[in-house]
C-alpha cells in the first residue's frame, strides 16, 4: 500500500507530522481531516527498500494472533468500544506487523468504516477466514462471541500443527546429525587411517575401499555436496509453490506408510474445525467451502472440497463426492451426512474435529516411540560401517605380524 508523508496542525494548535498509508492521496487527505488535522503539505513517498514492509511467510505468529483474538473478545465483552479496543491492542501486541495494521484500522474506524472492511486491506496479517467471520459477527451483533470462536479455532490449529512438527522434527534432527557425523568421519578421521593403511600395503577389504573412496569424494567435493543439498531444498520449495505440482507432492505424502496417516488426520482436523467455525458464524456454505479450499493446506483435500462445492451447486448433497474419495474415512462422511440430515452440520463437524485432534495426539506419541529406536539403529549402522571398515584391515595387519 502507498505511503504518504504529511505535515499539519491539530485543532489545539499543535503541529503534527508523520507518515500514513492509503490507497489514494484523496483517501488519505479525507482520513487526516476526519482526525481534525489541518494539512499544510502531503506527498507520496517513493517505494524503497527502507520504507517497504518486508516479511517472509506469515508476518504474525499464530500464538500472537490467538492472544490478540482472546484480548479483543474480552475487551468487547467488557463494554469497551470497537475503536478503543483496537487502539489498546495496537499498543499491547508484541507483533509489529499486527500493531501497524491495527493502527491503520483504527484510523479507518474513525471514518465510520467497518472493521472487517478495513482488515481486508491487510491480507498478510488477517486470514481470509478471520475477515469473513468478523463480517458475519458484525452483521449479527455478536462480534465478541465470533472472536472467541476464532481464538478457539486458531488455538486448536496451532496445537495440532505443533504436535505434527514435533513428530517430524525428531527424525529430521537425527538425520541432520547423522549426515554431519558422516561428513566429519569421512573428511577428518578416515583420511588419517587411510595414509596408515596405504603405507602398510596389501589387499584391502571391499568395505574399506568403498569408505576410502567416499572419504576422497567428501574431502575434495564437500562444497559441492552442500550446494547440492541447498539446490534440492530450493527445488522442492519451488515445486510446492505451484498448485499443479503441489497436488502430487501432497498425494505422495498422504500415501507414505508411517507419516501419511498422521498428515491425513491433521489435515482433516483442520478442515472440519474451520468449516465448523464458518458454519456456526452463519457464513454461507458455498462461500465457506471456497474459503476452506484456500486455507486447508493440502491440495488433495482442497480439490475434493471443490468437487463437493460443485455438487452442492448442482443440487446434490455435500457428501456425494466425499464417499467416492479415498482421503475421507467412513467416519467423516457419515458424521457430515448426519449433520446434513439433522441440520446440525456445525456440531457434527466440531465432533469430527475433536476426534481427529485426539487422533493426531495419539499418533504423534506412537510415532515418536516408533521412530526413536529406528533412528538410533540407523545412526549406529552408518557409524558402525565406517568404524568396521577401518578396524577390519587393522586386525588383518596385526594377525599377519
Amino acid at each position: 500500500m502507498p505511503q504518504f508523508k504529511y505535515k499539519g496542525k491539530l485543532k489545539n494548535g499543535l503541529k503534527k507530522e508523520g507518515t500514513i498509508s492509503g490507497q489514494t492521496k484523496k483517501q488519505v487527505i479525507e482520513k487526516l481531516r476526519t482526525q481534525g488535522l489541518a494539512l499544510a503539505s502531503i506527498e507520496q513517498m517513493e517505494s524503497t527498500f527502507l520504507n517497504k514492509d518486508i516479511s517472509i511467510g506469515n508476518p504474525v505468529k499464530l500464538e500472537d494472533f490467538v492472544m490478540f483474538l482472546r484480548q479483543f473478545s474480552t475487551l468487547l465483552n467488557s463494554g469497551v468500544s470497537l475503536r478503543d479496543a483496537t487502539a489498546i491492542l495496537a499498543k499491547q501486541t508484541s507483533s509489529k506487523a499486527l500493531g501497524r495494521a491495527l493502527d491503520q484500522i483504527e484510523d479507518e474506524l474513525v471514518t465510520g468504516r467497518a472493521f472487517s472492511d478495513a482488515a481486508a486491506e491487510h491480507k498478510k496479517v488477517f486470514p481470509v477466514i478471520f475477515i469473513h467471520m468478523v463480517r458475519a459477527g458484525e452483521a449479527s451483533g455478536a462480534l465478541d462471541e465470533t472472536l472467541d470462536q476464532l481464538a478457539l479455532q486458531f488455538e486448536k490449529q496451532h496445537e495440532t500443527r505443533q504436535k505434527v512438527k514435533a513428530a517430524l522434527a525428531y527424525p529430521a534432527i537425527v538425520g541432520v546429525v547423522a549426515i554431519a557425523v558422516i561428513i566429519f568421519l569421512l573428511s577428518s578421521v578416515v583420511p588419517t587411517f587411510a595414509s596408515m593403511l596405504s603405507d602398510v600395503g596389501g589387499e584391502l577389504p571391499g568395505i574399506t575401499l568403498f569408505v576410502l573412496g567416499a572419504s576422497d569424494v567428501v574431502a575434495q567435493l564437500w562444497w559441492l555436496i552442500i550446494l547440492l543439498f541447498v539446490l534440492v531444498g530450493i527445488s522442492l520449495w519451488a515445486v510446492v509453490q505451484k498448485p499443479e505440482t503441489k497436488y502430487y507432492v501432497d498425494y505422495a505424502l498422504l500415501k507414505l506408510p508411517v507419516f501419511g496417516p498422521l498428515l491425513q488426520k491433521a489435515a482433516l482436523a483442520r478442515m472440519t474445525r474451520t468449516l465448523s467455525s464458518l458454519f456456526s458464524s452463519s457464513v454461507p456454505i458455498l462461500q465457506s467451502l471456497q474459503m476452506v479450499e484456500r486455507v486447508v493446506g493440502n491440495e488433495v483435500i482442497s480439490r475434493s472440497l471443490k468437487q463437493s462445492r460443485d455438487a452442492l451447486e448442482s443440487g446434490q448433497r455435500l457428501t456425494e463426492p466425499m464417499r467416492k474419495h479415498w482421503v475421507y474415512p467412513p467416519l467423516v462422511v457419515q458424521m457430515i451426512s448426519i449433520g446434513e440430515e439433522t441440520g446440525s452440520l456445525d456440531q457434527m463437524l466440531t465432533k469430527v474435529a475433536q476426534f481427529y485432534e485426539k487422533e493426531v495426539e495419539y499418533a504423534t506419541d506412537k510415532l515418536k516411540a516408533l521412530i526413536e529406536p529406528v533412528m538410533i539403529v540407523f545412526l549406529a549402522v552408518i557409524v558402525g560401517t565406517i568404524v568396521i571398515s577401518i578396524i577390519v584391515p587393522m586386525f588383518q595387519i596385526y594377525s599377519e605380524v
